[in-house]
């Protein structure tokens, strides 16, 4: 028998006992103890977390039992995992980001030259980019671990209002344009509301027995229902059509005239237009809101409070 596949064995076996002692390995694999700590040393060497313990009724206990045994991949598949990882590379904040790390120069350490040299070319011409914000997540991976454990969580949010409390039952945590969302149920009203994690100040793991009536792939996937619904309507020439196509929220809403204008007619939540407003006062001449009347007031608001700012220069006497 090879010896990369005794060592597959003893992987596999030392990885399912948990503890166990020199002689076990040899007696099951017969092979001498003296080669037994020479595996144990190369498996070490290969990452194997090992703790021996010394005495009479020492041995070796497996720090980790979450062991995966040896998988096989195409070199087209190393290197695709490998990409995989490199498209989180421009998010500040990760979780389990030293392990990704760990991983990622794993598998190109275990890639042939050739591959590696395709990977070095590659990496000149690839890139998943997103916005490397400035600003921190530092509880991310406390949210994250709370919501694995399904806990309820009281936290100490920021928002333009100051500085709230919220008793929450998290669905899950999603990256988007570099930053991270968490969409919860406000166990208060019943509620699922959407919070920038980066704006949670403080947390407090409540009661762990409580489920939400969906996970987060059922809510991304969910008809967003306003709770005060509003009717939007608004004109776009061929730019407004090409920059409301850009954002997310009304990319599905907007219609398309064979000469390139278009509008949009749908309905949105009446908290969402402040939100809108500062959307469509950028794109100016570019997007004519024609309803609702709310929103037309805020524009006219943003207007005369830019030019209190830039007021008409006097002409000279």
């Amino acid at each position: 028998m090879s010896k990369a596949k005794r060592l597959i064995d003893i992987l596999l076996f030392v990885s399912a006992k948990k503890k166990f002692t020199a002689q076990e390995i040899a007696d099951t694999f017969h092979i001498s103890v003296r080669t037994v700590h020479r595996y144990l040393l190369d498996l070490s060497d290969m990452g194997l977390p090992i703790y021996a313990e010394q005495g009479r009724h020492g041995g070796y206990t497996v720090l980790s039992n979450a062991i995966l045994p040896p998988i096989l991949f195409t070199e087209e598949e190393a290197v695709a995992i490998f990409f995989a990882f490199q498209s989180l590379h421009y998010y500040r904040d990760l979780p389990f980001n030293t392990e990704i790390q760990s991983v990622s120069q794993k598998l190109y350490e275990s890639l042939q030259k050739e591959a590696k040299k395709k990977v070095d070319t590659l990496q000149s011409y690839i890139a998943f980019w997103n916005p490397k914000r400035a600003i921190t997540t530092p509880l991310l991976t406390d949210v994250l671990e709370a919501i694995i454990n399904q806990s309820q969580l009281h936290i100490h949010y920021e928002s333009k209002s100051g500085i709230t409390s919220k008793h929450i039952q998290p669905i899950g945590v999603y990256a988007h344009d570099g930053l991270w969302y968490m969409p919860a149920l406000l166990l208060s009203s019943e509620r699922i509301l959407l919070f920038r994690v980066d704006r949670i100040k403080g947390i407090k793991v409540g009661e762990t027995n409580r489920k939400t009536t969906m996970n987060l792939q059922q809510w991304l996937e969910t008809d967003y229902e306003p709770q005060q619904p509003i009717r939007l309507y608004v004109e776009l020439s061929s730019e407004g059509v090409r920059q409301c196509l850009s954002e997310p929220h009304l990319e599905k809403a907007v219609v398309r005239h064979s000469d390139g204008t278009g509008y949009i007619d749908t309905i949105i939540d009446q908290h969402e237009l402040h939100f809108n407003s500062s959307l469509f006062f950028r794109l100016g001449q570019h997007a004519i809101v024609k309803e609702p009347q709310a929103l037309i007031q805020l524009l006219r608001q943003h207007a005369h409070e830019l030019l209190a700012i830039y007021p008409e220069p006097k002409e000279p006497q």
